[in-house]
């Protein structure tokens, strides 16, 4: 086993969110396999986006991004948000949806989700770190865990060119 695949088997479990977004009359939403808690003082999360998806180009103006907790059965959502792409394809069709804090979509469906304001953004490679503030959160009183991890979701092709 190399380094990089022992690095791999060590963070493949984490969990994966969907994130969405909405600027200058558009939404867009992409399944992130990078995210984590990055301040405690104050509540601060961090998504990662690829420089190449759709809805890295939106969020660049945006004010808001929902994240999106799912839970193992709901692979049918990594799919639909990691395997399409959002420049070709309404991702939010046919599913229960409204908007949310600053115009996001929030997926009325999902484990649980987020809001929060962008604080800032990190060039970080092929990945864009945007840092959020959290600022209202609903966890979902029907749908329930566990997570659906990195590993679960590794298969899914991605959607953008």
């Amino acid at each position: 086993m190399t380094d990089f695949d022992a690095f791999t088997d060590l963070v493949v479990d984490s969990p994966v969110h969907v994130v969405t977004t909405a600027a200058d009359g558009q939404r867009a939403g992409c399944l992130v396999g990078f995210a984590g808690q990055c301040s405690m003082e104050p509540a601060r999360f961090a998504v990662w986006l690829s420089k190449v998806n759709h809805t890295y180009l939106l969020a660049r103006t945006a004010d808001t991004l929902a994240v999106h907790l799912l839970g193992r059965d709901q692979r049918h959502l990594a799919e639909r948000f990691g395997a399409l792409c959002g420049a070709r394809h309404d991702k939010f069709a046919g599913l229960d949806w409204s908007e949310g804090p600053g115009g996001a979509p929030v997926l009325g469906d999902a484990l649980a989700w987020f809001a929060g304001s962008v604080h800032a953004t990190f060039d970080t490679g092929d990945h864009v770190a945007f840092v959020l503030d959290p600022s209202r959160t609903r966890v979902s009183e029907t749908v329930r865990g566990p997570a659906l991890s990195l590993r679960d979701t590794v298969d899914i092709a991605a959607g953008h060119p």
